[in-house]
């Protein structure tokens, strides 16, 4: 996957990747079905997603580590490929320490043993208390969404959003960041006198293969989704005007705004989604506390004050 829209911030998975891109579409899950079976090196019969010298990533260790990622972080790194590389680097990073750490018995310390014991108790209440607490399936249901959604209407406001379009003309190491900006600047007043051609402009100067296909739309985003570059810009523009060159790390950006979606309520079928998963995580929460009451009510309770006040001294 070559460069796409990044008009976003990358968030928890934030890595630093000069593309030159305006947003991160969405993708399925067949998107990240088709990019963990991809083969970059073969070893044999195991086919090695990723190599660094005598260490490998095999499509099934890739699949085990995705399998413990949130999906909204599978669907972005599976959106971004510079981003994907980046996390596999980390990965592999990793598995280097742990050799390293193997070479020196580092797991038989006395110290790491503890931590390890610690790990795997919390590991084995964690996933005990999961297979306590599974909600049922039909769980929420439709009437219970419905009350959800009436009681948090104040929630469900969508911020206002902007459809934008773009013609991205990169910074490259064979021009002068000036070059680039004049060669940017003719493409803009070009669209600027006839904003009706912008969409053959894109065709023909664009070199961001993620919007150029859609005539270089990008869809709706708010203002927090944008790169900060073109925040202002996008702002300030009216429905149908096009910018002046805006240069962002990856190169610049000349932004045709095509509309602008006024702040209104969600609907419940936007939001449902996402309520549906609030309202489980709540339900699962609150079968976990009904559990641990009941395994606290089971026996008698006391502390000793004596030996108790001694450790709490010592930790001070």
């Amino acid at each position: 996957m070559s460069k796409k829209s990044t008009f976003i911030r990358l968030g928890t998975l934030a890595v630093l990747v000069l593309a030159a891109n305006l947003t991160l579409h969405p993708v399925d899950s067949s998107k990240v079905k088709a990019l963990l079976s991809e083969s970059v090196h073969d070893d044999g019969d195991e086919r090695a997603v990723a190599r660094l010298g005598d260490l490998s990533m095999s499509t099934d260790e890739l699949k085990a580590l995705f399998a413990n990622l949130p999906i909204d972080d599978r669907k972005q790194l599976a959106a971004d490929r510079p981003l994907l590389q980046a996390w596999i680097r980390k990965r592999m990073a990793e598995k280097s320490v742990l050799a390293q750490a193997s070479v020196q018995n580092w797991s038989q310390r006395p110290d790491v043993q503890q931590k390890i014991q610690t790990a795997k108790e919390q590991i084995i209440y964690q996933d005990f208390l999961l297979s306590v607490s599974q909600v049922p399936q039909d769980y929420p249901s439709a009437a219970e969404l419905q009350k959800a959604y009436d009681a948090g209407k104040s929630n469900w406001m969508t911020a206002e959003r902007f459809r934008v379009a773009q013609i991205f003309i990169p910074l490259s190491s064979k021009e002068s960041v000036e070059t680039v900006r004049r060669k940017a600047l003719d493409v803009s007043k070009k669209a600027q006198n006839h904003p009706g051609g912008f969409a053959a402009l894109v065709s023909q100067y664009s070199q961001d293969p993620g919007s150029a296909k859609n005539a270089g739309d990008i869809g709706l985003q708010s203002l927090e989704h944008l790169l900060p570059a073109v925040r202002l810009t996008v702002a300030r523009l009216k429905v149908g005007e096009v910018s002046d060159p805006v240069q962002s790390l990856a190169g610049f950006h000349v932004i045709k705004l095509l509309e602008v979606q006024k702040p209104r309520v969600a609907t419940l079928d936007e939001v449902r989604a996402d309520l549906t998963r609030t309202l489980r995580r709540q339900r699962q929460h609150q079968l976990v506390e009904t559990y641990l009451s009941a395994r606290l009510n089971a026996a008698p309770f006391n502390l000793n004050d004596k030996p108790l006040d001694k450790v709490v001294e010592g930790a001070i």
